[in-house]
């Protein structure tokens, strides 16, 4: 196969973009599905497809974030105003947010785990194809993620479990990286 050289340098330089520094225009329709299906075409051992995305556009942004402000104040009584007003916001300003979920399927050959691991994968390839499309793109969990209540009004079902939120947007900074770890302190060879 030839060297890919857009590729490898994307790779070597890519990074995520906070979600404050995404901005609209978000992907149109065709972008949209685009990207969808470049974030599907992952391993997935068994063909099962343990995963499904929900789109969150436009101002069902602001119903979401409603709907969490209200579950977030029934979980913590006397929170202010301030607080509320964060949860509010949370698919904001991002113009589009896809909730990945890992939907497990009963499978005598593929662990859960696996599976798991596909729907991980889904949300690394959205972030990567957004990028590819010329948008910029942020992968997070926050508390909703983990909530029973929130994440059925999210869109996860029983059994199935946010992998993630990738807010989608155009980026309006340039983001400096992070350090990353030296390779000597995460690889090692195994040896007999």
């Amino acid at each position: 196969m030839p060297v890919h050289a857009a590729l490898r340098d994307y790779l070597l330089t890519r990074r995520s973009v906070g979600m404050a520094f995404l901005k609209e225009p978000g992907p149109n329709a065709a972008e949209l599905e685009q990207l969808l299906t470049i974030a599907t075409r992952v391993p997935d051992h068994g063909k099962i497809a343990p995963w499904r995305l929900v789109v969150i556009e436009g101002e069902a942004r602001v119903a979401a974030g409603a709907k969490l402000a209200k579950i977030y104040a029934r979980n913590n009584p006397g929170t202010d105003e301030a607080s509320l007003d964060v949860e509010r916001n949370r698919f904001l300003p991002a113009p589009l947010t896809v909730v990945v979920i890992s939907s497990p399927k009963a499978h005598p050959k593929v662990p859960e785990f696996e599976q798991l691991l596909s729907a991980g994968n889904v949300a690394l390839n959205l972030v990567h194809a957004a990028h590819a499309l010329g948008f910029a793109a942020s992968w997070v969990t926050r508390w909703y993620a983990f909530d029973a209540e929130a994440g059925a009004m999210l869109g996860a079902g029983e059994g199935e479990k946010i992998v993630g939120f990738i807010h989608i947007g155009t980026p309006s900074a340039v983001i400096e990286d992070r350090p990353r770890p030296a390779l000597s302190d995460v690889v090692s060879r195994w040896t007999a």
